[in-house]
């Protein structure tokens, strides 16, 4: 038995109901309103409504698997549990007083709790797959998983939410230098998401505006301010972006972050972060009032339009400064434009229908990853072995990239719809 089981066998009122009564003063019991869930320190439910023999309590609950548990964890002395009306336990093994004397009301849940319920949930706790019901999902509705994915996406969409409404908050609202910044780290990729987001944030979008006009300026500020241009140079190129940032940094009064910041181990050289930057600078140089843009774009493959750009003709032949390679294009793939969307794209739309608002973006953010083709990774490959349905879109496989590590990984079985299902004996 754990607690966490008795929680949710509390929260959804999964027991025998009949007759209860409190196992130390048997008084008649009847639960008007579990409570809400307590997430933080204290009591696990607040705003419970019980009955108690003829008086009506307002308070909350406590969960343990023995009574004993209470004094285990000191509750008599901490005044976050001076209100706690009823405690429920599986097995009421020491009886217990609140701290003038009165005995504290327990309901012992032991004989009230179904077998079949605790041995399915015992199969999920237990079992040592990739995933807690890898044998068992496949027996699942499809409506279910259908139903469970849609509320595991917009969860994903908040967690994404978090870190952009903070960069709206540092940028005083500015929805067009969170935009910025927000494709740097994209630009980045996992890899050196963090040194993007120090450049855009050490290389105000105001400063670029300046020199917009004039990519050789907009990649000295990028490449600059980078830490790459430090050093000797055999080429002319690296050799102009050096003076022309020179200047620049004195102009604007630029303090560059440091070059042993990005890293190269494991990337592909497509992805080096040289390549990036000469993308992006592209990028900033021949769009415009891009998160206007941005948003009156209806159409999701209409996104592929801005990121239909052309670093410096350097690049054509060149990775990284000073050592020529074979020519190829340097031109944006569409697998990354589609991670652009999905990873950095959506989740502005969705958040500006949010603070404006705006339901119809929020629900065009969704339409976009429905439009979207499923991401192609091992994680994906191996819910394609099991799962109950297809898996088409973008959408799903955001929400199942997010139910992996946050729900199956973690054991929560029972705060997901499907495990809900499988435990109650599908």
């Amino acid at each position: 038995m754990t607690e966490d089981f008795l929680l949710y066998v509390w929260r959804l009122r999964q027991f025998d109901h009949t007759q209860l009564r409190t196992d130390n003063t048997s008084e008649s019991i009847e639960i008007l309103h579990v409570g809400e869930r307590n997430e933080q320190s204290g009591p696990d439910f607040f705003n419970a409504r019980i009955r108690i023999g003829e008086t009506i309590w307002a308070g909350n609950v406590e969960i343990h698997v023995k009574s004993s548990d209470w004094s285990k964890h000191s509750h008599s002395q901490d005044p976050a549990y001076q209100n706690v009306i009823l405690h429920v336990v599986y097995e009421n093994d020491l009886p217990l007083q609140r701290a003038d004397g009165s005995p504290l009301p327990v309901l012992e849940l032991q004989q009230r709790i179904s077998p079949v319920l605790f041995k399915n949930y015992q199969q999920l706790f237990f079992a040592q797959h990739w995933i807690p019901c890898s044998k068992l999902i496949g027996e699942v509705d499809s409506f279910v998983v259908e139903h469970c994915l849609e509320r595991i996406l917009i969860e994903r969409l908040q967690q994404k939410i978090a870190p952009i409404l903070a960069l709206l908050t540092q940028n005083h609202h500015s929805w067009e230098e969170t935009l910025y910044q927000s494709l740097g780290k994209a630009f980045g990729t996992k890899v050196n998401a963090e040194p993007f987001g120090w450049l855009t944030q050490k290389t105000p979008l105001s400063v670029l505006a300046k020199h917009k006009d004039q990519l050789l300026q907009i990649e000295a500020l990028l490449f600059g301010q980078a830490g790459f241009l430090e050093g000797y140079f055999a080429d002319d190129y690296p050799r102009l972006l050096q003076r022309e940032y020179q200047f620049l940094r004195n102009k604007f009064q630029l303090q560059p972050i440091l070059g042993h910041s990005w890293k190269t181990g494991g990337l592909r050289p497509p992805n080096f972060p040289t390549i990036r930057l000469a993308q992006f600078a592209a990028l900033i140089h021949q769009s415009s009032a891009l998160f206007s843009k941005f948003i009156a774009t209806e159409k999701v493959r209409d996104i592929d339009a801005f990121f239909d750009i052309t670093p410096s003709e350097y690049w054509t032949t060149h990775y990284v400064f000073d050592k020529a390679a074979k020519a190829s294009s340097k031109k944006i793939g569409k697998n990354t434009i589609d991670l652009f969307i999905i990873n950095t794209l959506v989740p502005l739309l969705f958040v500006y229908g949010q603070e404006r608002d705006m339901p119809d973006l929020q629900d065009r953010a969704l339409e976009w990853l429905q439009q979207l083709a499923a991401e192609d990774n091992a994680i994906i490959d191996e819910w394609r072995k099991i799962l109950p349905l297809p898996i088409n879109n973008a959408a799903q496989t955001q929400a199942l990239l997010h139910l992996k590590p946050r729900y199956c990984d973690a054991k929560r079985c029972l705060s997901c719809p499907i495990g809900n299902k499988i435990v109650q004996g599908r």
